[in-house]
């Protein structure tokens, strides 16, 4: 039968690796998040109190033409960031700093439930979550020059919009995987237990519990 799932969290976490990972492991369809170039990002960056709704909405329309392409595709897929995340997280964030008035909010907020009734919902969210500190850390290793003036307290504001997010969701069972503890592209007995919890997790909400010293990799001699 075919599945459904979705890797989720802040920016730097290690979703698309983590994608890529499972992917490979459970002979599932990768799909990434869509790479296009928004027309309204300069003006966006000019003046972001003009253009942010211009450009959430551009996102939003991008992200449903990916909705489509998965869910037509015949395999099981694994899905990297969702919609629910551009309006839950992004767009509400620059609704609460004031980029987005309440009006403008109102009717974006309102087209993306409309849209989200009409979508099946993912068989399964995994939630990977980290404190800001392994997000600063994950990002400056990448070193991606449009991540350069991420700020840790707009990361802080990303994770409390996450937490509050997933801790409402009720479209589908919820696996959070402590990210900060599990490394799974250095210790593959991590990535080994992230998987077994997916295929025993598909249905019923469960958190990876994590316990210091479990599945270390000995030391090369």
């Amino acid at each position: 039968m075919k599945k459904f799932i979705v890797v989720a969290g802040n920016i730097g976490v290690g979703k698309s690796t983590l994608v890529g990972m499972l992917s490979e492991r459970m002979g599932w369809q990768p799909f990434y998040e869509p790479v296009a170039e928004n027309p309204y990002l300069a003006d966006f960056y000019r003046d972001m109190s003009a253009w942010s709704f211009h450009s959430q909405i551009f996102f939003l329309t991008h992200r449903l033409r990916m909705q489509y392409d998965l869910l037509r595709f015949p395999g099981s897929v694994v899905q990297d960031r969702s919609i629910y995340e551009d309006a839950e997280i992004f767009a509400n964030n620059l609704f609460l700093q004031g980029y987005i008035n309440e009006r403008d909010y109102r009717t974006y907020h309102t087209l993306y439930r409309s849209l989200t009734e009409f979508l099946p919902a993912p068989n399964l969210v995994i939630y990977l979550r980290a404190s800001v500190s392994t997000l600063v850390q994950r990002i400056a290793l990448r070193d991606r020059d449009f991540e350069r003036t991420i700020s840790p307290s707009y990361l802080e504001q990303l994770n409390i919009l996450y937490e509050k997010w997933i801790n409402n969701f009720t479209d589908c069972p919820v696996l959070t995987v402590p990210a900060d503890d599990l490394d799974y592209v250095k210790n593959a007995p991590h990535l080994d237990l992230i998987v077994k919890k997916v295929q025993e997790k598909l249905t019923g909400k469960d958190e990876v519990v994590f316990q210091p010293g479990e599945f270390l990799v000995p030391s090369e001699q």
